[in-house]
């Protein structure tokens, strides 16, 4: 994160100085002046209004240097800004200062386990209180304490007591980053896990990995993984490509007394879409590997059902073609084109091929001069030819073993790694003996 920068104090001192001296109505005892205006510009989220309330300044207070180096460095401690610099002007009614801020990255929230309340109340509860808050969070930073200590204050409003603490997590869908509010010192238990979906809730494996969740410790991203693991998977492999997982609803089982310590009956709304068949696919940026071939590997006709789990293993495959060709580099973009009056989905691909590597060195260390002649004679792509990926993961699980049959020494660890070099289009293959 960049560094704040301020003013110095020698000069700022200068300056409160001059405007005590020149501004009889703007001086104070001790030495302060009055804030007439501040201005706190850059922020694409927050008003400067917004800003000064959640750093405490407003026009009229007293300020002398302090407070001004002050305002900055609460702004910094606040984590939603990636650096703050101020500049002030005397005037006969005080002084005004301009602090310019740029916005930090911020993330999605979750509120994890608050059955009481909705995230609605939650999220209205925290912009009334001041804190600065638009449904996104920072990483870290003094914000987050005032958005904890807002839901809080919300939750003894309806009695419920309990600590709010914030931590960093990763999404389970996405991998993103998300910031995950949660009550700490209370007990909740899930109880009970039903789907408002048919499909769902008659499929035979999805019932036997409920258990998974029954009297586990209530938690919104627990179930969410749940639903990313295991319920998502189910309508993905029947055709349902926009099958839509609405957040967990949570009640109080019935006979609670205490809802400090609870169980939670738990549903997992769905809405399944349509389904749809296969349509077709459609390439573009390939010369390696001819349109086929590829369509080959995809082993779906128009009109088949659509098991969107099986696009991941072509895709895989794909890769797979292409990395046994020399393309280490290729990556492939999916878009899913869906016509809805047909009930068919068809996939556009773009492939971004890379260079063609070829083979350069075969790098052995550890080895005894038995073990490396071994080595180099059970290694079968020689220097110059096209690398291989495939030739190489099989040597690794199973060529290696095979070249030391007889030999009484046994290596307990093998390290391997390719070296490309992009400039040369070649890739050395490191193997360590240890």
């Amino acid at each position: 994160m960049l560094r704040p920068t301020y003013l110095s104090r020698a000069f700022f001192a200068a300056a409160i100085l001059f405007v005590i001296a020149g501004s009889a109505s703007g001086q104070a005892a001790n030495g302060s002046a009055k804030l007439e205006a501040i201005t706190i510009e850059g922020s694409a989220r927050y008003k400067s209004d917004q800003i000064a309330a959640a750093i405490g300044m407003k026009p009229g207070m007293s300020v002398d240097r302090d407070a001004l180096q002050g305002g900055a460095d609460k702004l910094s401690a606040l984590g939603l800004f990636n650096s703050v610099t101020y500049k002030f002007a005397s005037s006969p009614a005080g002084v005004r200062v301009t602090y310019t801020v740029a916005d930090a990255p911020a993330g999605p929230v979750i509120f994890d386990n608050f059955p009481w309340v909705t995230d609605e109340d939650i999220v209205a509860s925290v912009r009334a209180s001041g804190a600065l808050f638009d449904g996104t969070a920072p990483a870290h930073g003094t914000n987050l304490d005032s958005i904890s200590t807002a839901i809080q204050q919300f939750l003894d409003t309806r009695s419920i007591h309990a600590r709010v603490s914030h931590t960093l997590v990763a999404d389970p869908a996405t991998g993103q980053q998300v910031q995950q509010f949660r009550a700490d010192d209370v007990t909740l238990t899930i109880n009970s896990v039903t789907f408002s979906d048919e499909l769902a809730a008659k499929d035979a494996g999805l019932s036997d990995r409920v258990p998974d969740l029954v009297g586990k410790p209530y938690s919104r991203s627990l179930i969410e993984l749940f639903i990313f693991e295991q319920v998502r998977p189910l309508y993905l492999g029947r055709g349902y490509l926009r099958a839509q997982f609405a957040p967990p609803v949570a009640k109080l089982a019935a006979g609670t007394a205490n809802p400090l310590d609870a169980k939670l009956d738990v549903t997992i709304p769905i809405v399944p879409g349509m389904r749809y068949t296969w349509a077709g696919i459609q390439w573009t940026g390939n010369s390696g590997i001819h349109n086929d071939e590829l369509n080959h590997a995809v082993e779906l006709k128009p009109g088949d059902p659509l098991d969107a789990n099986r696009l991941t293993q072509f895709t895989q495959h794909v890769e797979d073609l292409y990395h046994q060709r020399g393309y280490l580099d290729c990556k492939l973009d999916l878009q899913p084109h869906f016509d809805d009056k047909a009930g068919s989905a068809s996939y556009s691909v773009s492939v971004t091929e890379g260079p063609q590597y070829h083979m350069a060195k075969l790098v052995l260390t550890g080895l005894s001069p038995e073990g490396e002649r071994r080595i180099r004679k059970a290694w079968s792509i020689p220097e110059g030819a096209v690398f291989d990926e495939s030739v190489y993961q099989e040597f690794i699980d199973h060529g290696i073993k095979a070249a030391f049959a007889g030999l009484p020494v046994h290596y307990e660890k093998t390290g391997h790694f390719l070296e490309q070099d992009a400039g040369a289009l070649k890739v050395d293959v490191l193997l360590d003996f240890q």
